[in-house]
């Protein structure tokens, strides 16, 4: 028996489409890496409230997110730079490719830099303690947070590159490798700050968006001089002409960013402006249980994008086909296991965070269906962004982001808290059943319209 388990075990990793294997080894790797990574952030959570109190996390995580908006002002090169690079991998074009990192890292150095400058310049007028909701708030300058924060955020604006240069490079397993050692080091440093510090808001950020920086900068360097080297920017090759091509179809996905960023992270504020920063506490904390499903189904996912952009570039659509079949298949377990967390979690909480913040059940509810709804829609999306047709996904997403706020206050207001993912539930609802369809339609070579752009 235990003969016939290794028989299959080494088939699943050495038979079958070179692409598939590759997929295959990275998601094994990944799901290693990222048990790992969803320990700490486990482990993170009640050490950091028990650190500072609720309400200054909750500070911490809406502060983090506004200032994650800017992450938009990339105007889609990530992603544009990611299909490139598949397309010339899979072409065997490394030269055109370095030309494409190079020019890349050179933009997004000017636009970090324009962001940090504009923030300088206006942080000073702004009254945090008003925008966050936290009038009787007596701790650190959160202005000074917010300089820090946007510090940091500038600097792995340009360093987070690595990671989407990984995964063009069917190489996702190292991306997830490095977001671990950076995790693994944040909280030994927080461990270390709960006994010999007393609560401070500023220390934690420090930590927590300092170090996986620090380990990204190191970690960027030496891919370059070793693995990556083929394709390691250089200023020489920094050619801007080529900042079109990237955004060709990076700017459309520039404008489906700046929807994610209404449906995703816009999240925190209505809860903040309804509820108080406390309740963006416990609301994050429902997400942390249940989104590690959503962290399994991107492990497994992640890997798909580039190898879609490659089998599409070569015209391999009984591949894509076959994947898309055992992605719905996983989507199907995953239904199941996401309804057993449901049924576990009030104990989960309770041995997790015991007294110090009580999770109500419709939330767990509510996290359950949006959980569902967002993997299947990922599905779909993943495809559609490797094979480059986003144009119904821009309409979508825009009309989503629009409708996202005034629902989530409508129906935060009508249910409590359980409400505002409720209405980010519904629009992925919607959105997945409408993506299914158009892959279904290019798959079968009966695209036309709207649903072939």
């Amino acid at each position: 028996m235990l003969k016939k388990i290794k028989l299959k075990f080494k088939s699943f990793f050495s038979e079958g489409h070179s692409r598939t294997l590759l997929a295959k080894k990275n998601v094994a790797i990944s799901f290693l890496i990222k048990g790992g990574s969803i320990l700490i952030g486990l482990i993170l959570v009640p050490l950091t409230i028990n650190y500072i109190s609720p309400t200054q996390y909750g500070i911490w995580l809406t502060l983090s997110s506004i200032i994650s908006w800017f992450s938009f002002f990339d105007i889609g090169l990530g992603n544009g730079l990611k299909n490139k690079l598949s397309e010339t991998s899979a072409l065997g074009q490394n030269e055109k490719g370095q030309v494409y990192v190079s020019t890349t890292y050179a933009i997004l150095i000017l636009i970090s830099f324009f962001v940090f400058l504009l923030f300088l310049c206006i942080n000073p007028f702004l009254n945090w303690k008003d925008i966050l909701n936290t009038s009787n708030y007596e701790g650190e300058s959160l202005n000074l947070v917010a300089l820090t924060i946007v510090s940091f955020f500038c600097i792995s604006f340009v360093i987070q590159l690595i990671n989407t240069i990984l995964a063009a490079n069917h190489k996702p397993a190292k991306s997830s490798l490095i977001s671990l050692i950076g995790s693994l080091f944040s909280l030994i440093l927080i461990f270390i700050l709960t006994k010999y510090t007393d609560a401070s808001l500023i220390k934690l950020v420090l930590v927590l968006a300092g170090v996986p920086l620090i380990v990204q900068v190191i970690s960027s360097v030496w891919l370059f001089r070793t693995s990556l080297i083929s394709i390691a920017p250089k200023f020489k090759l920094i050619d801007f002409k080529y900042a079109k091509e990237l955004l060709s179809v990076g700017s459309v996905f520039f404008i489906i960013q700046i929807g994610a960023l209404v449906l995703f992270q816009t999240d925190n504020i209505v809860i903040t402006q309804l509820f108080g920063p406390k309740e963006v506490t416990i609301f994050n904390i429902a997400y942390k249980l249940f989104s590690v499903v959503i962290m399994v189904f991107t492990i497994i996912i992640t890997p798909f994008w580039s190898a879609f952009s490659d089998a599409y570039t070569k015209k391999d659509m009984d591949w894509i086909k076959g994947v898309i079949t055992k992605m719905q298949k996983y989507w199907l377990l995953l239904i199941v296991l996401t309804i057993c967390l449901l049924l576990i979690s009030p104990l989960v909480f309770q041995l997790w965070l015991g007294d110090s913040v009580k999770i109500p059940f419709t939330l767990s509810v509510a996290m359950t269906i949006y959980v569902i709804a967002y993997t299947w829609q990922t599905i779909h999306v993943f495809l559609l962004n490797g094979i480059g047709k986003v144009r119904l996904q821009l309409y979508l997403v825009v009309i989503s982001a629009v409708v996202n706020i005034p629902l989530a206050i409508f129906l935060g207001k009508k249910i409590g808290l359980a409400g505002i993912t409720f209405s980010n539930a519904i629009l992925f609802i919607i959105m997945g059943i409408i993506f299914s369809i158009q892959c279904k339609k290019i798959l079968n070579n009966s695209a036309s319209g709207i649903w072939l752009k």
